[in-house]
């Protein structure tokens, strides 16, 4: 219910299945990850104090951002150094995926509906590089 894709040495992705369900609280990344991905689980009637949180200068590198699959499937292609496909994994509706490290790109198999998190702000122009797999990847769209 819990994948980490390794590739190459290099966790690429955290994949979270949509079967996951375990009582309290549960985080998956590792404390050196730009982006906290956790799980809760609460019993009605459970109570979380109310809190506010503290300006922290944070210094992100990688960018790192998770898709919550709201509706269909999606093929998701994880890319290394070379800019050449490693493997794919395929989501569904309720699964969640961070991308850790690495290229990646994504094939729409069913009409699917996503939500993306990632750090902010988004620099237009300056945060992404696309790339044309050098595999000839006819199936990873622009």
């Amino acid at each position: 219910m819990i994948e980490e894709v390794v590739l190459d040495g290099i966790v690429r992705a955290l994949i979270v299945r949509r079967e996951f369900h375990r009582p309290g609280i549960h985080f998956f990344t590792p404390y050196e990850f730009s982006q906290q991905l956790g799980y809760m689980a609460h019993p009605a009637g459970h109570r979380i104090l109310p809190h506010t949180h503290k300006e922290v200068k944070r210094d992100i590198r990688p960018t790192q951002e998770v898709l919550v699959i709201r509706k269909g499937r999606l093929r998701v292609d994880f890319y290394g150094e070379g800019r050449t496909r490693l493997d794919s994994r395929t989501l569904e509706a309720g699964d969640v995926i961070l991308l850790a490290s690495g290229g990646h790109g994504f094939e729409v198999l069913d009409d699917c509906e996503m939500i993306e998190i990632k750090p902010g702000p988004y620099a237009e122009g300056e945060d992404k590089i696309r790339f044309v797999p050098l595999d000839n990847d006819e199936s990873a769209g622009a």
